[in-house]
């Protein structure tokens, strides 16, 4: 394990909540509709901060670590990608006003580093506890990856999520966003605006992706330090790429089978690191090396194949998938049916 110091963490936390504040400031400052060239400045220079703290971890840890970390950072990164279809969906069923959408992003943002912040504290406990642990985090990514190959072609229903639902039944909402506040008054009443059900909705769809994500990454490094800057400076990145790229996200349509492919082969990863480590030493694991060089050929054929799929068929549109198959509703007694 390595051993990183609490002034260590104490400035990477500092960093990170730094970048989110300015995120935060922006949004809650100058809500306005992000551009090409704004979007395009501001993912480059995430990227461009992952990278730098990449080479600064193997200056400090060597080798071995930064390349667990580079695995994990793109992992979490195309993981992030199918988060934001999910993103899209939600905007999209909302009908969130352009000027609102970055506040939204940046707030589902933070609640997705809580939320796995947690998970990676929890996992990790997990993990120098139970050796088993690693067999059952092998077992849920393989039932995840065959889940989503299944229903690959499918969109989550947003509308049907329990907890939106709940929110729904029990809350007041008013019909407009009433300039992006989460509670206002109206007529007299205060009541929650659309704007507290769409983060509702994102939060709980963070929690979903925290689930498969973190036991992703855990297949790469048992690291808690690099579980949680891989997955921050991944997710940090993500509100400008929503920008940048929502307009792509259509055209790869084989995405969600790329990463069902990515999170079974970690599957199968952690499996074999849970026999050699309990069972048999001799039975032989995955080095990171190799892990990384599949997960990046996986998406790099991904990407082509989708591209060239949707230049000869304009009309084929991409889903993130969805875990579980929709349920159909039953028809009404008075509309009537094919015979």
């Amino acid at each position: 394990m390595l051993e990183i110091s609490t002034l260590t963490w104490v400035l990477t936390i500092a960093v990170i909540v730094g970048l989110l504040a300015i995120d935060l400031i922006m949004a809650a400052a100058r809500p306005h509709r992000v551009g090409f060239a704004e979007a395009s400045a501001w993912s480059v220079a995430y990227v461009l901060v992952a990278v730098v703290f990449g080479v600064w971890f193997a200056m400090q840890y060597g080798g071995q670590a930064s390349t667990e970390y580079f695995a994990g950072y793109i992992v979490e990164k195309s993981l992030s990608v199918d988060n934001l279809f999910v993103f899209v969906i939600i905007m999209t069923t909302f009908a969130v006003p352009e000027e609102h959408q970055h506040k939204v992003l940046t707030f589902g943002i933070v609640l997705a580093l809580i939320m796995r912040g947690i998970f990676i504290a929890v996992g990790a406990a997990l993990l120098s506890l139970f050796s088993f642990m690693f067999l059952v985090f092998g077992l849920l990514l393989i039932y995840t990856a065959v889940q989503l190959f299944r229903h690959r072609d499918e969109n989550p229903d947003v509308e049907d999520n329990a907890v939106v639902k709940a929110a729904r039944r029990v809350l007041p909402v008013s019909d407009e966003y009433v300039g992006g506040k989460l509670v206002a008054r109206v007529g007299g009443r205060r009541v929650v605006t659309p704007m507290f059900i769409v983060l509702i909705a994102i939060g709980s769809v963070d929690l979903l992706f925290a689930l498969d994500s973190i036991p992703a990454v855990f297949g790469i490094t048992a690291e808690p330090y690099i579980v949680f800057t891989a997955n921050a400076f991944a997710l940090l990145g993500l509100r400008a790429l929503f920008f940048l790229v929502k307009g792509l996200l259509e055209r790869l349509v084989y995405l969600s089978a790329g990463l069902s492919l990515i999170l079974a082969f970690i599957g199968v990863k952690l499996i074999l690191h849970w026999l050699h480590v309990d069972i048999d030493e001799r039975v032989p694991e995955i080095p990171t090396p190799l892990s990384l060089g599949v997960i990046v050929a996986v998406l790099l054929v991904v990407t082509v194949a989708s591209l060239i799929k949707t230049r000869r068929d304009p009309s084929a549109k991409a889903h993130p998938g969805s875990l579980r198959a929709h349920r159909t509703k039953a028809p009404d007694a008075d509309t009537p049916t094919d015979r």
